[in-house]
């Protein structure tokens, strides 16, 4: 009877350790994709079996989302839920600004009937998350606060792109003076969008003026704030002709302080807004915005948690979705 090639004899003919191959032929993670196809290849030519196959993943897909779903985080909520429905899984909610304080992360690999997760805009730190994928437990980040170790999968938006277009559109509108209506200092995000905002301001000839950037929490009444900082109490040279804000919440609260303070838009100011969610239509006047695609980030966060969930090697972990300009009656030519 002729048997098979051993573990050994396959290390030997791919050059790689025993280690290795034991890796390979169970299909545990840590091998590079080179050193796998080396090792399959020797199987081949010895007459071999592949690797091993094991069994999905089974249990409910845990959600959290420390969140109020309205708006932003509701579309991207429905959008996992949606599809998390078409795959048979079932779903665990955790949601709501209380749920913040919950220490859940540290919690999740030992739960019973769960079988993967997907975290919103995780407010933990990153050492809990690292800790989390350190024990196997399978899942996906959308929207990451902190930047995400290359090891973890996540889904977002094309925050420095999509900033980018948005300034550059001020900048052909005439606009010199540009104030911005930061996110929070410590967000992935709003580091990404002021860099964009800066790349633009660079290919005009302009550098970021400090005394026109303000950061502050996504919320309309920090764009209230923050425009009439930048807008009152000024002569209408050093007065920002435009504004840009890090979501169109904040963008709305610019548009009830410029209305405030006598100043029309874009006549004479021009707001823009980030997102595209219906409050930016249902502004007066309507907003112009870098449009998100939340469902398709919820979507596609799905899709990378059930090819985990059933074993299969991810090269791309860090998924990265283009955003689009959608112009709007806020913004116009800047005042001579």
């Amino acid at each position: 009877m002729k048997h098979g090639p051993t573990v050994r004899d396959i290390a030997s003919h791919a050059g790689v350790s025993i280690a290795t191959v034991s890796r390979v032929l169970n299909d545990q993670e840590h091998v590079s994709p080179g050193t796998r196809e080396l090792v399959q290849q020797a199987i081949d030519e010895l007459g071999g079996r592949g690797p091993k196959r094991r069994p999905a993943r089974t249990g409910a897909v845990f959600l959290r989302c420390p969140y109020v779903l309205t708006d932003y985080f509701g579309l991207i909520v429905s959008s996992i839920a949606e599809t998390l429905d078409l795959h048979g899984r079932q779903l665990v909610l955790n949601a709501g600004e209380a749920a913040q304080h919950s220490p859940v992360l540290p919690t999740l690999a030992g739960r019973p009937g769960i079988g993967g997760a997907i975290v919103v805009l995780p407010p933990e730190p990153g050492e809990e998350l690292v800790a989390l994928q350190s024990t196997g437990f399978p899942f996906v980040i959308v929207d990451p606060r902190e930047t995400v170790p290359r090891d973890i999968a996540a889904v977002s938006a094309a925050h420095f792109a999509g900033a980018r277009s948005l300034t550059a559109h001020l900048t052909a509108l005439g606009h010199r003076r540009i104030g911005l209506l930061a996110g929070p200092d410590n967000w992935l995000a709003s580091a990404a969008r002021r860099a964009g905002h800066v790349s633009a301001l660079a290919d005009a000839g302009m550098l970021l003026d400090p005394r026109l950037a303000v950061p502050g929490e996504p919320t309309v009444r920090f764009g209230f704030e923050a425009a009439r900082h930048l807008l009152e109490n000024k002569n209408a040279e050093d007065r920002p002709t435009a504004l840009v804000a890090f979501n169109d919440k904040v963008a709305s609260g610019a548009v009830a302080a410029a209305a405030q303070l006598g100043l029309r838009v874009p006549e004479d100011l021009s707001i823009g807004g980030f997102d595209d969610i219906d409050l930016a239509q249902a502004t007066r006047p309507a907003l112009t915005t870098v449009r998100q695609p939340l469902a398709e980030m919820g979507r596609i966060a799905v899709g990378l948690l059930i090819r985990l969930l059933d074993h299969h090697r991810l090269d791309a972990l860090h998924v990265e979705l283009a955003t689009e300009l959608i112009v709007r009656e806020s913004t116009g030519p800047a005042r001579r």
